[in-house]
């Protein structure tokens, strides 16, 4: 691999570096988990890569908590998720996809922003804040930012919404602090072998309930059974007013049914459609036994 690396230290010599590379081929990179083995795949000739992992800015490696929300900077990693005690409490979905994320090693590194960024539709961490409904900040080269909801921030494989001139600097998840502290909230990979699996198919849920167990707000999404991660809304708003304690068998299937509406999976070397389809019926089902 041959290509010119540019670390800078700050964000604002970070905006200016992007500003001067605009006419240039260049790309971000970060804990680089997928950027180096794509790259190694498919070389580029004059590329730059903008290191992300010098920027020392705060905004982009740290967490912060208000009373409505956490904010995550785009360079968080996937470590620093799981040793979280606030994060594990609040969103166990969120703690659950970043531990099942690739090796210990490899948690060290990858970052919160690379996992949504790289758009690729078995992304773990991605389809736990796609469930949550989280909103992306999104920094331009003239300092101003834009929120994108993270449902719209991807536009298929390995494509989303950032311009030539933006970075994404953040992501914040939504806490209602109204709603009751009783949750169902976990994320299930399926995979071909046991560790450092890409998922064939996998589920987000976080579900709230109030005080006498009935449903009060849910988060369902589905991961590598679609183009993207996809959010199930028609299977969100089918739980509502239900009693998370006393769903039937019959309304299990029923939430599936619709869980599976929202998949379009493809056949490739790690599974077939109908395998898919089947495995995300069965685990839809299954979060609530």
């Amino acid at each position: 691999m041959n290509f010119e690396i540019i670390n800078p230290s700050s964000t604002e010599e970070l905006l200016g570096t992007i500003k001067s590379l605009q006419k240039e081929k260049f790309r971000f990179g970060a804990g680089c988990t997928d950027l180096l083995m794509e790259l190694k795949k498919n070389p580029e000739e004059n590329l730059t890569v903008i290191n992300l992992s010098q920027v020392k800015d705060a905004s982009f490696t740290g967490i912060k908590k208000t009373t409505n929300q956490f904010r995550l900077g785009a360079l968080f990693t996937a470590h620093k998720i799981v040793i979280n005690e606030e994060l594990k409490i609040n969103f166990p979905v969120l703690h659950q996809s970043a531990l099942t994320l690739a090796s210990t090693q490899i948690r060290q590194v990858a970052t919160v922003g690379g996992n949504l960024c790289t758009a690729s539709p078995s992304g773990d961490i991605a389809c736990a804040l796609v469930a949550l409904e989280a909103q992306c900040e999104i920094l331009g080269t003239t300092g101003k930012t834009r929120t994108v909801p993270v449902t719209d921030f991807f536009m298929g494989p390995r494509k989303t919404v950032l311009k030539s001139n933006e970075v994404l600097y953040s992501i914040s998840v939504p806490v209602n602090n109204k709603l009751s502290k009783n949750i169902l909230s976990g994320f299930i990979k399926v995979g071909t072998r046991r560790s450092m699996e890409c998922s064939v198919v996998s589920i987000a849920y976080h579900i709230q309930t109030d005080e006498h167990g009935n449903i009060i707000n849910a988060g369902v999404a589905i991961g590598a059974s679609a183009p993207t991660i996809r959010f199930a809304k028609e299977a969100c708003e089918f739980l509502i007013g239900k009693k998370l304690k006393h769903i039937s068998h019959k309304e299990k299937e029923k939430f599936a049914e619709k869980v599976l509406s929202y998949a379009a999976p493809i056949t490739d070397i790690r599974a077939t459609a109908w395998y898919r389809k089947e495995v995300l019926f069965n685990i839809s089902k299954s979060i609530f036994e």
